[in-house]
């Protein structure tokens, strides 16, 4: 499969198209063929090796994980052993990491279906700029139901 990916730290510049081997997933995980994949300030951070201070996590002289971006809306192409909620074909959005390419993997519980009347391109736009935006005003399910934003 093709990604994006980064081998040091710095500008967009030191993302290349690849040619990689398509992930491998686990009894709880969800592989997804991508349709779309949001960029968010998180991805240019991490991009960047910013915060420093976080380096740790994402790794101290080059990052660890080197494909970019979390945001992903896609179409399942198969599923772990004890997934329950989804199936092949499903459309759906949320966060997997490395969604810069053709195939990314994702834990059951960080995804969702897609609405039908939402694109594939508006569902990767969701994911960390909706949850923001929820955090940033406060707004809770319980507090709001039946409200509509």
């Amino acid at each position: 499969m093709r990604a994006m990916v980064q081998d040091s730290y710095g500008s967009p510049e030191t993302l290349e198209l690849r040619e990689i081997d398509k992930p491998t997933f686990g009894e709880r995980d969800v592989l997804i063929r991508v349709r779309a994949a949001g960029v968010n300030p998180a991805d240019w951070a991490i991009m960047n090796g910013l915060p420093y201070v976080a380096r740790p996590v994402y790794g101290l002289r080059r990052p660890g994980a080197v494909i970019r971006g979390t945001d992903v809306a896609g179409v399942v192409e198969a599923v772990g052993a004890r997934v329950t909620a989804f199936r092949p074909g499903d459309a759906v959005f949320g966060w997997g990491r490395g969604s810069f390419a053709e195939y990314v993997c994702a834990k059951e519980d960080a995804l969702e279906l897609k609405p039908a009347n939402v694109s594939f391109e508006q569902a990767a736009a969701a994911p960390l700029a909706g949850w923001w935006r929820f955090r940033r005003f406060g707004i809770t399910a319980r507090s709001n139901a039946g409200r509509r934003f």
